[in-house]
């Protein structure tokens, strides 16, 4: 959770700007906490009364749009989509007035509100509804910070049994990756990492695993990334030191995949819609998407995928 600091006056009194930005904020974590702890009406009731004070602020649309999620995780659907829909509505709103990234919580919720109703739509078997959506959702904020998101639940639905998009190998760490186009007649394991996350470190031991039990059968692993403009501890960083960051945490936390080939751009997670890290791609031998799973796997999930492409 994000530490907030609590300014003073010299006087001795809050300074009530503050105190209201912090309120504000704290809504947003008040209601993940009653969500964690399966308090769903809590969340709720504190929502309704925080409106009732303030409005619809994008605070508010964001805490909603943590319901939706929420309830969706739950695999409570009707409840689950009618917070997207009211999320995605006042998000709308909010937007009349500003542009979707002038500030941090708009992006959010509206990203999370597309992203349940398709989740929705596809659980009550309309997929090719939720499909429709999200690519009229993606020509609407393809170019938004949400974009990403958008083509990540869009490929979850539509990407698997299609030719796996290429990816750019320009740039790369470790051996020269080889187009995917010359891979065909090989499965291949696509992972999706970035230097600070904790769960792709946490995922080298599984696929490390499985590369060496199936890679004498011809599976070939190649581990995209990209810059993000910062190193360690976020501090700011330009490419090249990025670079040797990442090529320092590969070395440290990789260290059983150091022969893996590492293309480096941001290309790839656009095409890819790997807005989550990790992401992990099967690609058969016929050069299409098998499966398409973000975030981590367990070995024995990750080689049952392999293993149908086999």
């Amino acid at each position: 959770m994000e530490i907030r600091k609590i300014l003073w006056a010299v006087a001795g009194g809050f300074l009530l700007v503050g105190i209201a930005q912090q309120c504000r904020a704290d809504l947003v974590d008040d209601v993940r906490m009653r969500i964690a702890g399966n308090s769903f009406a809590a969340a709720d009731a504190e929502l309704r009364d925080y409106k009732a004070a303030n409005g619809a602020t994008p605070e508010y649309v964001e805490a909603l749009s943590w319901m939706a999620r929420g309830e969706a995780a739950a695999k409570q659907w009707d409840q689950a989509a009618a917070y997207a829909r009211e999320t995605r509505t006042l998000s709308e709103q909010q937007l009349a007035k500003r542009k979707l990234d002038a500030e941090p919580h708009l992006p959010i919720a509206l990203g999370a509100a597309y992203e349940v109703l398709a989740q929705e739509m596809a659980a009550n078997g309309q997929q090719q509804s939720a499909i429709a959506l999200l690519r009229t959702a993606l020509a609407k904020y393809g170019t938004t910070s949400i974009g990403p998101r958008l083509q990540k639940n869009l490929n979850v639905l539509a990407l698997v049994g299609r030719p796996a998009p290429a990816i750019e190998e320009t740039q790369y760490l470790g051996p020269k990756p080889a187009a995917l186009a010359a891979l065909k007649g090989s499965p291949v394991l696509l992972f999706f990492w970035a230097h600070w996350c904790g769960d792709c470190k946490a995922e080298v031991p599984v696929i490390a695993r499985l590369r060496q039990e199936f890679g004498p059968k011809g599976l070939v692993v190649i581990g995209p990334t990209q810059l993000y403009g910062y190193a360690a501890q976020g501090a700011d960083a330009a490419p090249a030191a990025e670079r040797s960051y990442i090529e320092a945490v590969r070395q440290k936390y990789y260290a059983s995949l150091l022969d893996m080939p590492v293309p480096l751009s941001k290309q790839n997670f656009k095409s890819y819609g790997a807005s989550t890290t990790p992401t992990l791609v099967v690609v058969n031998r016929a050069g299409q998407v098998a499966m398409y799973h973000p975030g981590a796997m367990t070995y024995e999930e990750l080689r049952a995928a392999i293993e149908k492409v086999e």
